[in-house]
C-alpha cells in the first residue's frame, strides 16, 4: 500500500473564532444601517419592510425643497423633462436607459429632480454612422502641397474664392462710383473762392457782353473784339479792326458771343481820326456792359481786359493803371490816316486782337477801349510787354453817341501844323504853318511860334497839341499860350470844326 508523501510545508492553522473590535467610529462610517443585514443592494424602499424594521428618509429642509422640489399641485410631474417625454415608461429599459426607471437601479425614481437632454448633441461620427477620425489641424502648406486635401476640393476652394473676390469687387465699384457722383460739388466748392468782386467774379459778369468780331473780305480778314454798350445791340470798337468791311460793301461781319452764339453785324458809323467804330448786331436783349467814368481813376486801380488776343475768345487779363492822359500817335498804315488819341496806359497783357475789347474797373465798370501796345522795336508788331493803350470811356462814348444819332463825328480845329520842339528856352509845339482864314489865323497865331499850353493843360509835343484841342468843342473859345523870339504869349482862339 503506498503511502502519500510528506508535505514539505506545514498546513495554516485554522483562523481565530473571534474577531478583534471594531472601531465605533468606523463602524458609523461604513457600517450597514441600522435593521439591515444583508447586501446593499437590496435596500428597502421607503415605507417598504424587509421583515426587520422600516427604513425612513431623514425629511428634506425647506429651502431645498422650495428651490428644487415640484411645484404645487404638481405632484406627479417631473421637474425636467427630455423634449421627447410623454410620461410613459419606455417599451425597452435598455433603448431609454437615460429616462428609464428601472434601468438604473442608483436613481431614485421617485426624486424630486431628474437630468435633462444634454445641451450639446453628441456627434455621432458620419452619416453613414462610421466614427470620424480625429487628428491635428492641417496647415496652409499641408493643406496646399501636402496631398492631405483632395484636388477637386482645392479646385472648388479656389473657385468660391475668385466668384467672392470678384462680388467684393464690383460692390465697391459700384459704391465708389454713387460717392464720386454726390462728392464732387463739395469738393469744387471747397476748393474754389469766389468772393464778390474778384477777377473770377468781374470776368463772368462783364465776358457776355463781350463779343469778337470776325471781318471777311474776299480773301482777306481780320480779328477783333467788341463791347455791347446798349440793349438795341450797338457795339463800340475799333476803326482797324471793321476797315476791311467800310472799304468793301460786300464785306461782312460776324458778332460771336461767349456762349458760341454767331451773329451779323453792320457798321452804323466809324470815326478815322479816333479810330473809333459802333456796330449793329442782329440779336435780341443782348448783355450790356456797365459804363464807368474814366476820370476816376488813378495810376495804380485794378484793371481787367478782356477780348479776343490773338482770336483766343474769352480771354482776360488784370493788370493796373500805369498812368492816364498818355497822348499817342499812331502812323495808320494799310490805307488808314494817322491816329492821336489821349490814352489810359496799363500793364493788364494787350495783345493784337485786344483791339476794340473792355478795359474794365474793380467793379466791372467800363474804363476803356483796348487799343494799342508798345512792343520791343516800337513797331507794335510784336508781342505785350506790359505797355498797353486803351481809349479813354469818357471819350469813347461821346464819340458813340454822335455816331448811333448821325453817324458822324465833326472834331475841332484849330487851322494850323505843328510839330514837336525842345530847345533852352522852349519846349512845345512849333507851328510848322498857320491855314489862311482859319481859327489861328485870325487870332494872330504865326509860323515859328512855339505852343507850350492850351487851356489848362500843358503842351510838349505835338501829340499833346492834338489831344489838348480835341478836349474841346467847336465854337469854344480857349486861351493859347505860345513863346514868340522867347517872349511868352497869350492869345485866344475860337475853334472851328474839321
Amino acid at each position: 500500500m503506498n503511502q502519500p508523501e510528506p508535505r514539505a510545508e506545514p498546513r495554516l492553522p485554522p483562523r481565530p473564532v473571534d474577531r478583534p473590535p471594531v472601531d465605533p467610529a468606523q463602524a458609523a462610517a461604513f457600517g450597514r444601517p441600522h435593521g439591515v443585514a444583508g447586501a446593499f443592494d437590496r435596500l428597502p424602499t421607503p415605507g417598504a419592510s424587509n421583515g426587520a424594521a422600516i427604513i425612513a428618509k431623514p425629511p428634506t429642509p425647506e429651502s431645498l425643497t422650495e428651490a428644487f422640489g415640484r411645484p404645487p399641485g404638481a405632484e406627479d410631474v417631473l421637474l425636467q423633462r427630455p423634449a421627447d417625454y410623454t410620461g410613459e415608461p419606455a417599451a425597452d429599459a435598455a433603448e431609454d436607459p437615460l429616462w428609464s426607471k428601472t434601468a438604473d437601479p442608483w436613481r431614485d425614481p421617485g426624486a424630486a429632480a431628474v437630468l435633462g437632454s444634454p445641451a450639446v448633441e453628441p456627434d455621432n461620427g458620419d452619416e453613414d454612422g462610421s466614427e470620424r477620425p480625429k487628428g491635428a489641424m492641417l496647415s496652409l502648406p499641408e493643406v496646399l502641397f501636402g496631398r492631405r486635401v483632395k484636388p477637386l476640393a482645392l479646385a472648388l476652394l479656389g473657385v468660391i474664392c475668385l466668384v467672392i473676390g470678384a462680388a467684393g469687387g464690383v460692390v465697391g465699384w459700384w459704391v465708389s462710383d454713387a460717392l464720386a457722383g454726390t462728392a464732387t460739388i463739395s469738393e469744387a466748392e471747397a476748393g474754389k473762392e469766389r468772393a464778390p468782386g474778384s477777377i473770377a467774379d468781374i470776368a463772368r459778369r462783364v465776358s457776355p457782353a463781350v463779343i469778337s468780331i470776325e471781318v471777311v473780305s474776299g480773301r482777306s480778314g481780320s480779328i477783333g473784339s467788341g463791347v455791347m454798350i446798349d440793349p438795341q445791340g450797338y457795339a463800340l470798337t475799333n476803326n482797324h479792326v471793321i476797315s476791311l468791311a467800310s472799304d468793301d460793301p460786300q464785306a461782312t461781319i460776324t458778332a460771336v458771343f461767349t456762349d458760341g452764339t454767331r451773329t451779323q453785324a453792320k457798321v452804323v458809323g466809324t470815326d478815322p481820326k479816333t479810330d473809333l467804330a459802333v456796330l449793329k448786331v442782329s440779336v435780341a436783349n443782348p448783355t450790356v456792359i456797365q459804363i464807368g467814368r474814366s476820370s476816376d481813376l488813378a495810376p495804380g486801380d485794378s484793371v481787367i481786359a478782356i477780348g479776343s488776343p490773338l482770336g483766343l475768345q474769352n480771354t482776360v487779363t488784370a493788370g493796373i493803371v500805369s498812368a492816364l492822359h498818355r497822348p499817342i500817335s499812331d502812323p495808320g498804315g494799310s490805307g488808314l490816316p494817322p491816329v492821336t488819341t489821349d490814352t489810359i496806359q496799363t500793364d493788364a497783357p494787350i495783345n493784337h486782337g485786344n483791339s476794340g475789347g473792355a478795359l474794365v474797373d474793380s467793379t466791372g465798370a467800363l474804363v476803356g477801349i483796348n487799343w494799342a501796345i508798345r512792343s520791343e522795336g516800337g513797331s507794335g508788331q510784336g508781342g505785350s510787354i506790359g505797355i498797353g493803350f486803351a481809349i479813354p470811356v469818357d471819350d469813347a462814348i461821346k464819340v458813340a453817341r454822335v455816331l448811333i444819332s448821325s453817324g458822324q463825328v465833326k472834331h475841332p480845329e484849330i487851322g494850323l501844323n505843328v510839330a514837336s520842339v525842345s530847345a533852352d528856352t522852349s519846349e512845345g509845339a512849333r507851328v510848322n504853318n498857320v491855314a489862311d482864314g482859319g481859327p489861328a489865323a485870325r487870332a494872330g497865331i504865326a509860323e515859328g511860334d512855339v505852343i507850350t499850353k492850351v487851356g489848362d493843360r500843358m503842351v510838349r509835343d505835338e501829340a499833346e497839341f492834338t489831344v489838348a484841342v480835341r478836349a474841346h468843342n467847336a465854337g469854344d473859345v480857349v486861351a493859347i499860350q505860345l513863346v514868340r523870339q522867347g517872349r511868352p504869349l497869350v492869345v485866344n482862339v475860337t475853334l472851328g470844326s474839321d
